[in-house]
């Protein structure tokens, strides 16, 4: 690379939570910079998830960061060419990537669901994941498998 990687930048903690993991899915989550609608719509799925919710022990965001675990990969494939063919690369994922990679998939699957608003489907997305079900989860379980079935080019590994 010709020029050095970039400093992390601290995030601040959210304030009803005070968990930075939860900042950083606002920030995914928001659009056109708009901060405080992502904070509340955030807020208000944590509060769906409080009234739906099964599991008495558990606050609401517990659930939410039992989802992400559930949602994030923990191989994937990259794409590697040699001699002229592209295979399909198993590669264990960096803690980080893991992490961004699990909240961009709750976010864009939550955005795919039917319900009314985006707190109702954030909500809905997350509660199916706590269960190891819906299609975020449904895309780890995919990679997996994709993963599995090009094992025997792992050692092509980079």
């Amino acid at each position: 690379m010709r020029k050095r990687q970039a400093k992390k930048r601290p995030l601040l903690p959210d304030p009803r939570y005070n968990d930075q993991l939860v900042t950083r899915f606002v920030n995914m989550m928001m659009w056109d910079g708009k901060k405080s609608v992502a904070f509340r719509i955030f807020y208000d799925a944590m509060d769906i998830v409080e009234e739906k919710k099964t599991d008495e022990e558990k606050s609401a965001v517990e659930l939410w960061k039992e989802a992400l675990s559930n949602i994030m990969p923990h191989v994937e494939v990259r794409s590697r060419r040699v001699g002229g063919a592209t295979f399909q690369i198993p590669m264990q994922i960096r803690p980080d990537r893991k992490i961004s990679t699990a909240m961009k998939w709750l976010i864009s699957y939550s955005r795919k669901r039917n319900e009314k608003s985006m707190a109702q489907k954030l909500a809905g997305e997350v509660i199916a994941a706590a269960k190891e079900e819906g299609a975020a989860v449904k895309k780890r379980v995919d990679t997996h498998k994709m993963a599995e079935a090009n094992k025997a080019f792992s050692h092509f590994r980079f």
